[in-house]
């Protein structure tokens, strides 16, 4: 049997928790969410999306055989800038990116990118392979679905990716980004 990766989120308390996806996601005893960073697990990867470095296959050992768990970075987009920094610095976890995808929430529906904490955190998992667990995550929410069917194609793509170079590269077949 598979070993269910660990899915933790930092909460900076930012936006509405009502709305919040990963304080539902909490709720539901789908992760375990983290106001003090004294409590974050010690070995795995945290999402954060300007460290430049994306989610690779050379990244899936340390949570498919290492123990490492997944943890996702819940701030604002409108603070991100600080929330990374303050954060970064109080944690040994890797920091990791993720691809180009759509986010499907109702708030920035279609815009590459902009997802959610729980979008986030299940295109990690379908990246990795724990697809299962994934739709689980997005199960959660109305427009949960959305966001597989949204990515359907880029998702697998990039989870049949051979190294972080090619997974790379492939965002530019699915989106019209400029290269650097």
């Amino acid at each position: 049997m598979e070993r269910e990766i660990p899915v933790h989120a930092i909460w900076l308390a930012q936006d509405d928790p009502k709305k919040n996806t990963a304080v539902r996601l909490s709720k539901r005893n789908d992760l375990i969410i983290h106001e003090r960073f004294n409590r974050l697990p010690r070995r795995g990867i945290i999402l954060e999306p300007l460290c430049g470095k994306v989610l690779g296959p050379e990244d899936h050992t340390l949570l498919l055989e290492e123990g490492g768990s997944l943890v996702g970075l819940d701030c604002s987009w409108a603070h991100i800038e600080e929330s990374v920094a303050q954060v970064m610095k109080r944690t040994k976890l890797k920091g990791r990116m993720l691809p180009l995808l759509l986010a499907a929430n109702p708030v920035n529906w279609g815009k590459p990118g902009k997802m959610t904490t729980a979008e986030a955190l299940a295109a990690s998992l379908y990246l990795v392979g724990r697809e299962e667990h994934a739709r689980k995550l997005l199960g959660a929410f109305r427009w949960g679905e959305q966001f597989f069917i949204l990515n359907e194609e880029p998702l697998k793509a990039y989870a049949a990716a051979k190294s972080s170079a090619e997974l790379v590269d492939l965002q530019f077949e699915f989106f019209d980004i400029e290269r650097d």
